[in-house]
């Protein structure tokens, strides 16, 4: 599983909250700044078709989702699929 969060670096109230949710889920996320990498900026806005930050890109066994702007229940769902994943783990 990886969680790839496509952020700019200050004034995005968006980028903070869904950073925060994952940090306090306990769920590891790579951040990188759009404003300061020119392939990721072309990548969220001319392959993903998404002109607002911030965009998550959640892949799980070579299935890729992704979403733009703040999206609690979308990232609610991440964090149940990854807990749930985590208890079979333990099992």
């Amino acid at each position: 599983m990886t969680v790839t969060i496509y952020t700019k670096p200050s004034g995005c109230f968006g980028c903070a909250k869904t950073k925060q949710k994952f940090v306090e889920a306990g769920l590891p996320f790579h951040e990188v700044d759009v404003t300061t990498n020119q392939a990721a900026f072309e990548y969220v806005t001319e392959e993903l078709g998404y002109s607002q930050v911030p965009v998550v890109v959640y892949d799980k066994d070579g299935t890729e989702n992704h979403w733009s702007g703040l999206n609690p229940g979308k990232i609610e769902q991440i964090i149940a699929i990854e807990a749930a994943a985590g208890r079979a783990r333990e099992a």
